[in-house]
C-alpha cells in the first residue's frame, strides 16, 4: 500500500545506514584477536575459570611469522592494517594463523568499504573456522547491503546459533560480554528482519503477511536486545505500516526520531505523515513476549533410581549395556579388571632412566614413581578407567581425592605410554612423572575426568567445594545419564500407572527426540569444548532445576584450544571433538542426523563391536538410510570395485583422520569429500586427503588428474 508522504517498499530497501550501524561493533570486535589467547589441554574437562596460560603463538616455529602477526595485531591504522594483512597472507600462506589474519583482513576491508574483498577474506576465514559469530555478524550486514539475501540469512542464523552455543571469548572482559553478545544478536535479528521484510513486500496474498510477521518478530527481538538501535525501530515501523498497524508504526518512528543519525529526519517525516492521517503517536509499546524474562518451569529436584532398577523391565538392554565401554568406563579395583601388564614392568625415559614401575603382588597392583626426596613412592591401584583400547589407573588418597597415573596401558599395541605427554601442549606439568607425588590439580580425577566417566557427579554444596567433595552416585556412565532421572517412572510402572510425558521428559525415549536434543545428550561426554561449572545445589554433570536433566554448558571458543587439536585446513584432529565435528556436517545443520542413526548405545554384540555400530556388516547402510538414491549408482559413483574398502561411503566421506591415541578414527564431519585445494596448500600431513590415505605412494597431482575424470 502507498499513502501520501509515507514510505514503505522503497524505504525497506534503505541501506546507506547498514554499515554505519555496524561501525561501533566493528571497532570493538576488530581488536579482540588477542595473540596471547590461552589454550586448554586436550581431553580435559573445561571449566570457565580453568583456562591455562598457554599461548598458541608459542606453537608457531617461525620467528618471522610470529613477528609479522604481532605487527598486524598491534597496528591500529586501518589502511596500514589491511596492507600488513595482505603481506602476511602472501608470505605465510601455510600458517596456523590464517583464520585470524583473514578475519582481520575482512574487517579492515569492511571499514574501507571494500565489500567484495571483505566477503572474499571472510569466506576464507570462515572456511577454516566456521564458528565465529564475531565475524559472521558483520559479514551478514555486508551481504544484505550487497543484496546477497540468502547468504545473509545463513550468516545471521549461524551467528545466532554460535552466540547461544559458545561462551565468552577469553579476550573479552567478563563485564563487557553480555552487552556485546546482545548487540551481536540484535544485529543478526535485524538482518533476518530486513530480508524477511524485503521478501514480504515483493509478494502478495497470505505469503506477504507471513513474511512481514516474520520480519516484525525478528525486529522486535533486535529492539529488545538493543533498544537504542534506531535502524531497527525505523524498519519495524515500516513493517508495521505495511501490515496496517499504523499506531505501532507511529510509535516505532517516534522512537527512531529521538536518536541522532541519518534516519532521524526520515523518522520525523514519517511521524508527521501519520499525524496528518489522524494517527495518535504514543510511546513505543513493550516488546511482545520478549521484554519480560521468561519464567522457567519449576520442577521438583530430580530423583534417580540407579541402573539396577532398569533391569527388571529392560533386561535385554541392561545386559547389553553392562558389556559396553560406558558401563566399564570407571570401576573400583578388582584384579580381574586390570588389563595392563604389571609383571615387573618399568617405564623409562628415551635415555633409559627409570621413571615409573608397575608391579603386581598377590591380589594387588601398584604404581611407583619418584617421591619428593628422589626415592620410589608406591601407590595402590584403586580404580581402573577404560576397557576397550586403553586402560588408565587411579589411586585414592586419604582425604578422598582420586589421582590418575600419567602412564597408561594401550591394549592395541600392548605397551605402556605417557598418555598426557601425547595429548598435552608443551610444558604441561602433569606429563612430568617425577612430579606425580605433588598430586596436583592436573592429575585429579574428580576435576578432569569424572564428569564424563562417572554418573551424577556433584558436591554437597556449591560454595567452597573442593575436588575431594565431588562424589558420584554410580561409577561409569549409567542409564540415567542418557535417559534422565527415572525414580518416578520406576514407581509408576511398579503400580501399573501410565505417565503422560513430553519427548524430553525422563526417562527419555530417543525415538521421539528432535535431532539436536538427541545429540545434546550424547554431547554431555563426547563434546570436548563444553565449559562446566557447579550448579546451584552442587550438581556438576546433571541438573536439578530448569527444563532438562542436563545442564546447558556453553562451549569454549575453538581459538582457545591448542593448535594440535586441528589440522591447518580447520578440521578437527582429535577424537575428543567428535561431536563438534558432527555439528559442522550438513547432515546435522541441514538434515536430521543423530548419533543413533549409526550407533547403538547398548548393542547385542558389544564385545565384538566396540564402536557400537548398528550396521557393522553393512556399513553403507548408515548413509543409505537417508541417501537411498546412491545405492543404485554403485561403481559409477565410487569409481572403485563394489566390494572394495574404497567403495564404502565412509572411506571418502568419513576418512580416518582423527587421533585416538595410537590409532586413527573416522572424522564425524560427515560430508567430508576428497577436495584437493587445501591439500595442495598445506600438504597431506596438515590437510589429509582421503584418496592419499590409501594411495600413499601417489601425490596431489596424481589425485587431481584422476578427479578430473570423475
Amino acid at each position: 500500500m502507498r499513502n501520501e508522504g509515507f514510505e514503505t517498499e522503497g524505504a525497506v530497501m534503505y541501506r546507506n545506514g547498514d554499515m554505519n550501524r555496524m561501525r561501533p561493533l566493528l571497532i570493538l570486535i576488530s581488536v579482540l584477536l588477542v595473540p596471547g589467547v590461552r589454550a586448554q589441554d586436550i581431553d580435559n574437562v573445561v571449566s570457565p575459570n580453568g583456562r591455562k596460560p598457554f599461548t598458541f603463538l608459542d606453537e608457531i616455529d617461525s620467528d618471522g611469522e610470529r613477528a609479522a602477526f604481532l605487527r598486524l595485531y598491534h597496528e591500529r591504522d586501518t589502511a596500514r592494517r589491511r596492507s600488513l594483512a595482505d603481506a602476511f597472507l602472501r608470505n605465510y600462506d601455510q600458517s596456523w594463523l590464517l583464520a585470524p589474519v583473514y578475519e582481520i583482513a575482512a574487517k579492515t576491508a569492511i571499514d574501507l568499504d571494500d565489500f567484495p574483498a571483505a566477503l572474499r577474506f571472510a569466506r576464507e576465514s570462515l572456511r577454516l573456522l566456521p564458528e565465529n559469530p564475531l565475524l559472521l555478524v558483520p559479514v551478514a550486514n555486508v551481504q544484505v547491503q550487497q543484496n546477497l539475501f540468502r547468504e545473509a540469512v545463513k550468516s545471521a542464523i549461524d551467528a545466532l546459533d554460535y552466540l547461544d552455543r559458545f561462551g565468552r571469548p577469553v579476550a573479552i572482559p567478563e563485564r563487557e560480554w553480555p552487552g556485546l553478545r546482545d548487540a551481536l544478536k540484535a544485529s543478526s535479528h535485524y538482518v533476518l528482519g530486513k530480508v524477511a521484510a524485503a521478501d514480504g513486500l515483493a509478494v502478495t496474498g497470505a505469503l506477504r503477511k507471513t513474511k512481514l510477521d516474520e520480519a516484525a518478530a525478528h525486529l522486535w527481538s533486535a529492539r529488545d536486545l538493543n533498544p537504542g538501535d534506531s535502524e531497527a525501530a525505523y524498519l519495524l515501523g515500516l513493517v508495521q505500516a505495511a501490515l496496517g498497524n499504523t499506531r505501532e508504526a507511529a510509535a516505532q518512528f517516534e522512537a527512531a526520531s529521538r536518536r541522532p543519525g541519518p534516519l532521524r529526519q526520515k523518522s520525523i517525516d514519517q511521524v508527521n505523515a501519520l499525524k496528518r492521517r489522524g494517527v495518535t503517536v504514543t510511546e513505543p509499546p513493550p516488546t511482545p513476549g520478549v521484554g519480560a524474562a521468561t519464567k522457567m518451569a519449576v520442577r521438583r529436584p530430580a530423583r534417580y533410581a540407579g541402573s539396577a532398577s532398569c533391569r527388571r523391565c529392560h533386561a535385554v538392554q541392561h545386559t547389553a549395556w553392562e558389556h559396553t565401554g560406558m558401563a566399564r568406563m570407571f570401576r573400583p579395583y578388582r584384579p580381574e579388571n586390570v588389563m595392563g601388564n604389571f609383571d615387573r614392568q618399568q617405564f623409562e625415559s628415551p635415555t633409559g632412566v627409570p621413571l615409573a614401575r608397575m608391579k603386581a603382588e598377590g591380589e594387588r597392583h601398584f604404581f611407583e614413581t619418584r617421591g619428593a626426596e628422589g626415592g620410589w613412592q608406591r601407590y595402590p591401584v584403586d580404580y581402573t578407567i577404560g576397557s576397550k583400547w586403553q586402560q588408565a589407573y587411579a589411586t585414592r588418597t586419604a582425604d578422598g581425592q582420586i589421582h590418575v597415573f600419567p602412564i597408561q596401558y594401550n591394549l592395541l599395541e600392548k605397551t605402556w605410554l605417557n598418555y598426557w605427554k601425547l595429548i598435552d601442549p608443551p610444558g604441561s606439568e602433569r606429563t612430568n612423572l617425577d612430579g606425580f607425588h605433588n598430586l596436583a590439580q592436573g592429575t585429579n580425577y574428580q576435576i578432569n575426568c569424572a564428569p564424563c566417566h562417572t554418573s551424577q557427579l556433584g558436591a554437597p554444596r556449591r560454595e567452597g567445594a573442593r575436588p575431594q567433595d565431588l562424589n558420584f552416585r554410580e561409577a561409569g556412565v549409567n542409564c540415567e545419564m542418557c535417559h534422565g532421572p527415572s525414580a518416578d517412572h520406576v514407581a509408576a510402572m511398579a503400580i501399573g500407572k501410565s505417565q503422560e510425558r513430553r519427548p524430553t521428559d525422563p526417562p527419555v525415549d530417543f525415538r521421539k527426540l528432535d535431532h539436536r536434543e538427541y545429540v545434546r545428550i550424547c554431547a554431555q561426554c563426547h563434546m570436548q569444548s563444553a565449559m562446566r561449572e557447579l550448579g546451584s545445589a552442587g550438581e556438576y554433570n546433571y541438573s536439578n532445576s530448569g527444563d532438562s536433566f542436563m545442564p546447558r554448558y556453553p562451549s569454549r571458543p575453538f581459538v582457545e584450544f591448542s593448535r594440535r587439536a586441528f589440522y591447518k585446513d580447520g578440521r578437527f584432529r582429535e577424537t575428543t571433538f567428535i561431536v563438534e565435528a558432527l555439528m559442522r556436517a550438513s547432515c546435522y545443520r541441514r538434515g536430521q542426523i543423530t548419533c543413533g542413526n549409526c550407533h547403538d548405545p547398548h548393542p547385542p554384540d558389544a564385545t565384538a563391536n566396540p564402536v557400537s555400530l548398528k550396521y557393522l556388516e553393512r556399513p553403507d547402510q548408515m548413509c543409505l538410510q537417508c541417501h537411498a538414491n546412491y545405492a543404485a549408482l554403485g561403481v559409477a559413483h565410487t569409481h572403485h570395485p563394489a566390494t572394495s574398502e574404497a567403495s564404502r561411503c565412509v572411506s571418502c566421506h568419513m576418512p580416518r583422520i582423527m587421533n585416538s591415541v595410537l590409532f586413527k578414527a573416522r572424522t564425524h564431519q560427515v560430508d567430508d569429500i576428497p577436495k584437493l585445494d587445501m591439500t595442495e596448500r598445506f600438504g597431506q600431513q596438515d590437510s589429509p586427503n582421503s584418496c592419499l590415505l590409501c594411495h600413499r605412494e601417489k601425490d596431489v597431482a596424481w589425485v587431481a588428474t584422476h578427479l578430473r575424470g570423475w
